[in-house]
């Protein structure tokens, strides 16, 4: 409706009959003889390109989009979505959230405080031109970008044995037996007695 009423209020402007009147008038000048140069055609054959060769019995020409949705909040949040006439859909929200962030100072001091960012979290649906079905949803947030499938491939779960160390028994060798003779019971000085 506003762009309704200025739209007539600037037709009603340039309808007005205008009251102003310049006062410089241009200098006309007389039209001269002018002659255009002529330029020779030039000396390579301009490339020729086949039309693209499209097959006929392509089954994708007739995919149009059967329903579309976009909606857009004051509060940063939105949703949008589609699907198709092959039945490949797609939705995605996202929503605006306090979160902890990084924040610098005028000196480039970095500083831990709540932020405004983005959540995302959404879905997508289509067949491949096998007929098998696909399905993807994921989240994006704070910790990251998790998206999951049964098509997407999964890391192997290897179960680790930890080494055990090798046990060695060794006998340590017997040391002669040797007689036990007392030296000394003191020590005065710098010797011992």
């Amino acid at each position: 409706m506003k762009l309704f009423v200025i739209a007539a209020v600037l037709a009603v402007a340039a309808a007005a009959p205008s009251s102003y009147k310049p006062e410089y008038k241009a200098p006309a000048y007389a039209a001269q003889a002018y002659a255009a140069p002529s330029y020779s055609a030039p000396a390579y054959a301009a490339p020729a390109y086949a039309a693209p060769a499209y097959a006929k019995d392509n089954k994708y020409a007739g995919i149009t989009i059967t329903s579309q949705s976009d909606e857009r909040n004051l509060d940063g949040s939105s949703q949008w979505s589609y699907a198709q006439s092959d039945y490949t859909t797609r939705e995605e929200s996202q929503v605006q959230k306090k979160m902890q962030g990084v924040a610098y100072d005028s000196y480039g001091k970095a500083t831990y405080e709540d932020v405004m960012g983005n959540t995302n979290k959404g879905s997508s649906y289509w067949v491949s031109p096998e007929g098998e079905k696909f399905t993807l949803t994921w989240v994006a947030d704070e910790q990251g970008f998790k998206p999951k499938g049964d098509h997407l491939p999964v890391a192997p779960v290897h179960v680790y044995e930890l080494p055990v160390a090798p046990v060695h028994e060794y006998e340590l060798p017997v040391a002669p037996a040797l007689p036990y003779k007392r030296t000394g019971l003191g020590y005065s000085g710098n010797s011992y007695y």
